[in-house]
C-alpha cells in the first residue's frame, strides 16, 4: 500500500500571489509542445509539411492554448455543473480557483481554435490536426500530474500493491487513476503517435489515431475511477459522463482513420 505524499498544491508564494502546481502543469504542457515542435522542425523536417516553421507553430500554440483553457473551463461548467453555473454565470470566472476543467471542453475549444487558425494561415484543418496530434499527449500528461498533485479524480478502492491512500478521500487504498491516465493518454499515446508521425502517412490518420487513443484510454480508466459525486453513474452502474463524452470521439476517430486509409493512392 502506498500513501500520497500530500503535496502542497501551492508551488510558490510571492506575498499575496500564489502560484498553483496545477497552473504550472499547463505551462509545462504548453512548453513541452513548443519544444517538441522545435525538435521536429529542426531534426525531422521530412516528417512535416514544408510550409511549417517555428514562427507558424508559435502562432498555432497561442491559438491552441486559448482554446484549451477557455474551452476546458466552459466545458466543465456546461457538461458537469450546468445548473450551478448558469444560475450565477460570474462564477465561471471567479470560481476557477476552486478547480474545474474538462478535457472534452478543452478539445472542442482547441478544435475551434484550429479552425480559426486554418482560415488565417490557409492550411487545411486536417493538416493542422495532424501537426498537433503527436504532441497533444504532452499536455495531457502534465495535466494528469496536476490532478495527482491536487489529489483529485482518484479511483475506486483496490487491494492491488500500488493502491494509494489519498487524504482527500479516506483511509482506503485506491486506484491512482490520474496516473493511469498520465501513462495511457499521455506517455503511451505520445510515443505511439510520435513513432507513426516519422513515417509517410495519409492525411487525417494522426488526428484519427489521437481521438481513438484518447477515448479508449479514458473509457478504460473510467471503469476504475470514482465518478463525479454530483453526477454519479449515468447508466447501468458503470457508465459515466466520461464514457458519454468519449464515445463521439471514438466514432469520429474511427471514421477519420477509415477515410484516411481509403484515400491512400487516390
Amino acid at each position: 500500500m502506498l500513501v500520497h505524499p500530500n503535496f502542497d498544491p501551492v508551488a510558490l508564494r510571492l506575498g499575496p500571489l500564489e502560484i498553483q502546481w496545477y497552473g504550472l502543469m499547463y505551462v509545462f504542457g504548453f512548453a513541452g509542445v513548443y519544444l517538441a515542435w522545435s525538435y521536429r522542425l529542426k531534426k525531422q523536417p521530412e516528417s512535416v509539411n514544408a510550409k511549417w516553421n517555428i514562427e507558424l507553430a508559435s502562432d498555432l500554440l497561442f491559438y491552441g492554448a486559448l482554446g484549451a483553457v477557455l474551452g476546458g473551463r466552459l466545458g466543465y461548467c456546461l457538461f458537469y455543473k450546468p445548473a450551478e453555473y448558469l444560475s450565477d454565470p460570474l462564477t465561471i470566472v471567479t470560481g476557477i480557483r476552486d478547480g474545474g476543467m474538462s478535457f472534452h471542453g478543452g478539445l472542442l475549444g482547441v478544435i475551434f481554435a484550429l479552425w480559426l487558425f486554418s482560415k488565417k494561415s490557409k492550411i487545411s484543418f486536417l493538416e493542422i490536426g495532424d501537426f498537433v496530434a503527436p504532441v497533444a499527449p504532452i499536455g495531457l500528461f502534465f495535466g494528469r500530474i496536476g490532478n495527482f498533485i491536487n489529489q483529485e479524480l482518484w479511483g475506486k478502492p483496490t487491494d492491488l500493491p500500488w493502491g494509494m491512500v489519498f487524504q482527500t478521500a479516506d483511509d482506503q487504498p485506491r486506484h491512482p487513476s490520474m496516473l493511469y491516465e498520465a501513462m495511457l493518454e499521455g506517455l503511451f499515446l505520445f510515443l505511439m503517435l510520435w513513432f507513426i508521425s516519422r513515417r509517410p502517412r495519409s492525411l487525417g490518420l494522426l488526428s484519427g489515431l489521437f481521438l481513438i487513443g484518447y477515448s479508449v484510454s479514458r473509457m478504460l480508466v473510467e471503469m476504475v475511477r470514482v465518478p463525479d459525486s454530483h453526477l454519479n453513474y449515468l447508466l447501468f452502474d458503470w457508465v459515466t459522463m466520461g464514457h458519454v463524452l468519449s464515445l463521439p470521439m471514438l466514432i469520429l476517430g474511427l471514421v477519420l482513420v477509415l477515410w484516411s486509409t481509403r484515400t491512400v493512392g487516390k
